[in-house]
């Protein structure tokens, strides 16, 4: 047995209290974040809990353009071991720390002479010789924080280590793209997270942009009825009466109901998944996707990574049960060669690894960088960055990390998902590099495709003193036009209603909203997005 090596206190189990604590803080968040009702709204997909957000007008773009391409993150939550994930053969320095959590290289499978992966992984090794499949090393931020709580918070809101940021890097995302997304939210969720964790990936300044429900009983009412809540059955007790009231405001402001149902009812799985919670997420996912839901980007989660004790069997179940979900979605998008399976990317993500070193309750502690995973989107296969060095180990650290977090996210954004370097600088909030080759590149940038646009007014030639405000809407929903001072204070709404998609013309005449001459701006949102013009009037 291996001495035992602690990275810092609180990392390991045997740091007792302050230990307990990075849990308990994490738990109290967790339980806190569940416990309401609706922020925006909620539902649960089989038994986990959905959270959606609204679209940008890059994930509009993506709804409708030839280049449809899709998302998936998946969150491996606690801390994966990436040492023990991706395995450099024959070092004898991995095999002297880790004397019995390694895995022997009799037991790896091949994913080069170098490098291997363990056997109960080996569901992956199609996706990896068919060139859907790549492997960032040691993926990771300076310097490290080793709580669960700190550290996803900085994995989820792309911070800087000594930076406390109250958004998440896809909410500050959505907010500056959707500024009308309290006043005319649009009427498709082009991303979803299915899982049991809420973190600040989906927070903004304006509001938390996630949905959420708890039960699969929930899921299944949507999907056969359309409704979030059951409402047939409730008596006529006081109790019952104040049940059925909430449940009809809860169906009443669920806006996804009719969607999902009929993108689930559409969608069909058409091969085999495992019985476990993970490979029921990616189930759900893919037959989403397959029944044309719009949603365009995902995230599903698993827990329990957090091996401080007992390693081998439960990192192996893990694995195990990651690889084979992973195999069962592609081969699921593949089926009936839609070529599905090409537009979509699947990407790992944790809050930290694990040390270098083997523990003494046969785990490991609290560690720096973790690999990152991709899979599918024609994404070819190879290494990114570079392995750890185990040669010099440091008793009290783990040799830095190779690749920044924030520089896989800004390719994604900038390469996969098209956006500007702009808008993506703007998302990361400064400029990271980005690495060349690991996506198949969308050029030209796929922009924005406006999901709704003001075209700009004229004057009415029939009616001196008037105007004709034109704007056009790509999808149903509600639409708000209103005039503004030139300190940006709304001073009239002209239409505040719901519109079928199409072009539309307002006759303005300022005369009868009691508008004096001068210069203003009129606002139009529609679809979660907003845009303003000047008139003189």
């Amino acid at each position: 047995m291996c001495k035992k090596h602690t990275l810092r206190f609180g990392a390991a189990l045997e740091d007792g209290e302050a230990h307990h604590l990075e849990h308990e803080r994490w738990t109290r968040r967790e339980f806190l974040s569940a416990t309401g009702l609706l922020g925006v709204g909620g539902l649960l997909l089989n038994r986990l809990p959905v959270r959606t957000f609204q679209p940008s007008p890059l994930m509009a773009a993506l709804a409708n353009g030839p280049d449809d391409r899709f998302l998936v993150l998946l969150r491996l939550d606690g801390g994966n071991d990436g040492l023990n994930t991706v395995v450099q053969r024959g070092n004898s320095h991995y095999y002297n720390l880790r004397p019995s959590v390694a895995i022997p290289d009799n037991q790896l499978w091949a994913l080069s002479p170098e490098y291997g992966m363990p056997q109960f992984t080996n569901d992956l090794q199609p996706l990896w010789n068919k060139g859907m499949m790549k492997v960032i090393f040691n993926v990771g931020y300076e310097p490290p924080n080793y709580s669960h709580f700190r550290s996803t918070d900085i994995i989820t809101s792309a911070s800087d280590p000594d930076v406390k940021e109250q958004t998440g890097w896809l909410g500050r995302y959505l907010s500056d793209q959707y500024a009308a997304f309290l006043e005319a939210p649009p009427t498709v969720p082009p991303a979803m997270q299915i899982g049991v964790q809420s973190n600040l990936v989906f927070e903004s300044d304006r509001a938390n942009m996630a949905l959420s429900v708890s039960s699969p009983q929930q899921f299944y009412q949507i999907a056969q009825t359309g409704q979030l809540f059951p409402t047939a059955g409730l008596g006529a007790s006081p109790r019952e009466l104040e049940l059925l009231f909430v449940r009809q405001t809860a169906n009443a402001a669920f806006r996804y109901a009719e969607v999902i149902q009929e993108a689930y009812n559409k969608g069909r799985n058409h091969v085999a998944y495992a019985d476990n919670s993970f490979a029921e997420q990616l189930a759900i996912v893919a037959r989403l996707i397959k029944g044309n839901l719009g949603t365009k980007i995902f995230m599903v989660e698993l827990t329990g990574f957090d091996t401080h004790s007992a390693q081998a069997n439960m990192h192996r179940n893990l694995l195990t049960w990651v690889s084979g979900a992973v195999r069962s979605f592609f081969d699921d998008l593949a089926y009936g060669n839609s070529g599905l399976e090409k537009k979509v990317l699947g990407m790992t993500f944790s809050e930290f690894g694990r040390s270098i070193y083997e523990n003494g309750s046969l785990g490991t502690d609290h560690g720096w960088g973790t690999h990152t995973l991709l899979f599918g989107g024609d994404i070819g296969n190879g290494f990114v960055g570079q392995y750890a060095d185990l040669s010099k180990p440091d008793p009290v650290g783990d040799p830095p990390h190779s690749v920044d977090f924030r520089s896989v996210y800004a390719t994604i954004l900038q390469d996969w998902l098209g956006n500007a370097p702009g808008v993506t600088n703007f998302v990361m909030g400064k400029s990271f590099p980005i690495l060349p080759g690991l996506v198949p590149a969308i050029a030209p940038p796929l922009g924005d495709n406006n999901k709704c646009a003001l075209l700009g007014h004229n004057p009415n030639a029939a009616q001196p003193g008037s105007f004709d405000i034109k704007y056009s809407i790509m999808q149903n929903g509600p639409v708000r036009l209103q005039i503004l001072d030139k300190a940006g204070h709304v001073r009239r709404t002209l239409f505040d209603a719901y519109q079928v998609k199409g072009s539309h013309i307002f006759h303005f005449k300022p005369t009868e909203w009691y508008i004096a001459p001068g210069i203003y701006q009129y606002r139009l949102q529609a679809g979660g997005q907003a845009f303003q013009r000047e008139i003189r009037v």
